[in-house]
C-alpha cells in the first residue's frame, strides 16, 4: 500500500522506532537507510521504500506495518539509563525491560533515580506528553542530607534561578514527609532538575523517586518490572493530553 509522503522521522516515530528527535539523530548518524543508501535529515517517503534503521528492517512497505499501540510503566531501578545511544555503558531501560516488540522511553529519568517511566511505540505520544507547556505533573519522593526547613521548602516551591541551565524553575508543589523527605510535584522537565535546585539552596539529594507521571501511579510495581497501562489509565491520559490542548 503507498502511503501519502511522510517525513523519514515521522515514519520511524509511527513504527514504534524512537522519537522523532532521536530518528533525526540516528538518520545523521547514518544509521538509516532507505532502499539500501543512506537516508538524509528531513527526507520523506511514501512508505513503499524498504527502511532499514539500525540493522534492522522497519515495518512492511505492503501493508504500512504499523504496530499495535503499546505503553508501558516501568519502575527503573537505579544504574539503568533511559537512552538507547551507547555513550553510556551502563545498562539501559530498553534492554532491561526486554519487551518483544520495538518500545522506547518517553523522556528521561538521570541514571542515579528511580522510578515511574513510560515505554511505548507511539511517537506522536511522546511528543504530546513532552511538550511542557501543556503542564503535566510528575510527581517525586526526594531524599536530602539535612532537615528540610520551611524556608527550603517555600524558596523550591516559588521557583529558583538555575545558573547552569540559564532558566528560574516554574512554580511548584512541596509536601514534607519526613525530616530529610519531601514530595514535589514538577511541570517541567529540565535537566537534573530537582538535584540542582536543591544544590542552588545547599542540599545534596541523597535518593530520588518518580511516583506518578499524570494520572498513571508507581503503586505497588516492584523495582525492575513493568506493567501495560490500563484501558482506564489509557482513555483518562488522552483526556488530559486532549485538555492540555
Amino acid at each position: 500500500m503507498v502511503m501519502e509522503e511522510i517525513r523519514l522521522n515521522k515514519y520511524l516515530s509511527e513504527m514504534g522506532v524512537c522519537s522523532r528527535r532521536e530518528a533525526d539523530r540516528l538518520i545523521k548518524g547514518g544509521k538509516v537507510l532507505v532502499d539500501g543508501k543512506p537516508a538524509s535529515v528531513g527526507m520523506r517517503i511514501q512508505g513503499c521504500e524498504t527502511v532499514v534503521c539500525d540493522g534492522r528492517p522497519v515495518g512492511n512497505p505492503q501493508s504500512g506495518g504499523r504496530p499495535k499501540p503499546v505503553l508501558l510503566a516501568v519502575n527503573k531501578p537505579k544504574g539503568i539509563v533511559c537512552t538507547t545511544t551507547d555513550k553510556d555503558r551502563a545498562p539501559n531501560i530498553v534492554e532491561m525491560v526486554k519487551y518483544p516488540e520495538r518500545v522506547y522511553p518517553v523522556g528521561r529519568l538521570d541514571k542515579d533515580s528511580e522510578g515511574l517511566i513510560f515505554l511505548t511505540n507511539q511517537g506522536e505520544l511522546v511528543n504530546r506528553i513532552m511538550r511542557g507547556a501543556n503542564n503535566h505533573e510528575k510527581e517525586y519522593v526526594v531524599w536530602v542530607n539535612k532537615v528540610v526547613t520551611r524556608e527550603f521548602a517555600g524558596k523550591m516551591e516559588a521557583g529558583l534561578w538555575l545558573e547552569e541551565l540559564n532558566v528560574t524553575t516554574k512554580p511548584c508543589r512541596i509536601t514534607v514527609t519526613g525530616k530529610q523527605e519531601f514530595h514535589i510535584v514538577l511541570t517541567q522537565g529540565l535537566n537534573r532538575q530537582i538535584r540542582r535546585m536543591c544544590e542552588t539552596l545547599g542540599y545534596r539529594v541523597t535518593g530520588l523517586r518518580r511516583i506518578r507521571i499524570m494520572n498513571v501511579c508507581l503503586g505497588s510495581l516492584k523495582t525492575g518490572t513493568f506493567r501495560k497501562v490500563t484501558a482506564r489509565e489509557y482513555k483518562t491520559l488522552m483526556e488530559m493530553l486532549e485538555d492540555g490542548r
